[in-house]
Parts: C-alpha cells; sequence; structure tokens
C-alpha cells in the first residue's frame, strides 16, 4: 500500500525522527520512506536521519504486510499531526 503525504510536522531534531522509527517498529509490515530519489527503511534510525524531512516535504508511505494499512495510516498521521 503506498500514500502520498505533505509532512506537517516539526523534524528539524532528532527526538520526532526517533519516535517515528519507534512507531514504525510497532507494526510486523515492510515500511519505507521515499522522497525524491531516496527510499529509506522506516525502522532505521540512521535512514530516516539521512532522509532530511522538513515540514512541506512530500513523501510516499509504501508499507507491505499484514498491517500496511493501519502501519501506513498511523505513520501518515505521526507525520501530518
Amino acid at each position: 500500500m503506498k500514500k502520498n503525504v505533505v509532512v506537517k510536522m516539526d523534524t528539524t531534531d532528532a527526538t520526532p525522527i526517533a519516535h517515528l522509527v519507534q512507531l514504525a517498529n510497532q507494526y510486523s509490515s515492510r515500511i519505507y520512506l521515499e522522497m525524491d530519489t531516496k527510499k529509506v527503511n522506516a525502522k532505521s534510525i540512521m535512514g530516516m536521519m539521512s532522509l532530511a524531512l522538513v515540514s512541506g516535504s512530500s513523501v510516499t508511505i509504501d508499507a507491505d504486510g499484514d498491517d500496511e494499512v493501519k502501519a501506513a495510516n498511523a505513520i501518515e498521521d505521526f507525520l501530518t499531526k
């Protein structure tokens, strides 16, 4: 399942990214975030730090697995609040 979202949160420090990684790790599905030509594992803190998410960024959530709908919705909610 893929979802396109626009980031609306403050991601200028590591704390929200760490919380996003913790959230992603609650799901069994494989979860990736895609931005421009970069695709990173949402469960990897190093990968997520390299993505450089900023408010206004357009990203694609790519979740695949048993709980992909719940996972994608949770990541979307986190990124857009």
